[in-house]
């Protein structure tokens, strides 16, 4: 039961910074916490350590924990990381890929774009990010899908403290054009385009930014375990 709960706090606490509620450098104190889960502190900090463990939170001694906030070469670094393992998922997709891989590509599309027109920016960031997991969800490859999910994560804070406003309009026309080399089983194509995607997300990170800070409080109203 503990670990259940340990698990739902850690996804929680995931999902709030995926969707930006979170911000880089948020102090998370483990009082809080506990309050607004309702559980005890033990918890709170077993789910944190394990946060700390996908470097999505940075323990300090005697200050605390913290919303991770990654340096310019950790960003660097994590877009080499996807670009090799994209790169060949891609390649891997192609000499695979079925109808229904691709009506379910689709349908990650179809949704993304719902968000887009609601401005919905939390679940758009979320769903722009998961059409990579999804791919290797389609495959079979539960391994490269977590993988995925964990860069994707450290993803997330990277680009709310790098991107500029307009930089990931495009991502959802870059999907699309990648489904559709996908389904015609164009591999050179489809990792071309992977590749420019990827390429096009890191050249819009602005490395000069200042690391945005926010209320724990404010950013946990309506995130619950």
């Amino acid at each position: 039961m503990e670990t259940s709960s340990t698990s739902a706090i850690a996804d929680a606490l995931t999902r709030a910074i995926v969707e930006h509620k979170l911000l880089p450098g948020t102090k998370l104190a483990e009082q809080k916490l506990a309050d607004h889960f309702g559980v005890s502190r033990t918890l709170v900090r077993q789910a944190l350590f394990q946060l700390s463990q996908n470097r999505l939170v940075t323990l300090a001694p005697a200050r605390g924990a913290f919303v991770a906030t990654p340096s310019v070469e950790e960003a660097q670094q994590v877009f080499a990381v996807r670009r090799m393992l994209e790169t060949e998922m891609t390649r891997a997709f192609v000499r695979q890929v079925k109808p229904a891989q691709i009506k379910a590509l689709k349908a990650h599309i179809t949704a993304e774009k719902k968000a887009m027109d609601r401005n919905d920016v939390g679940q758009r960031t979320e769903l722009l990010g998961d059409f990579h997991v999804v791919m290797a969800e389609q495959m079979g490859n539960h391994v490269l899908a977590q993988i995925l999910g964990e860069l994707l994560s450290r993803c997330a804070l990277i680009t709310l403290m790098y991107q500029s406003a307009s930089a990931a309009e495009h991502s959802h026309e870059e999907h699309e054009a990648i489904v559709t080399a996908l389904a015609a089983k164009d591999e050179a194509l489809a990792v071309r385009l992977m590749q420019d995607h990827l390429q096009h997300v890191e050249a819009g990170l602005t490395f000069d930014r200042e690391p945005p800070s926010n209320d724990l409080s404010m950013a946990l109203s309506g995130v619950t375990a």
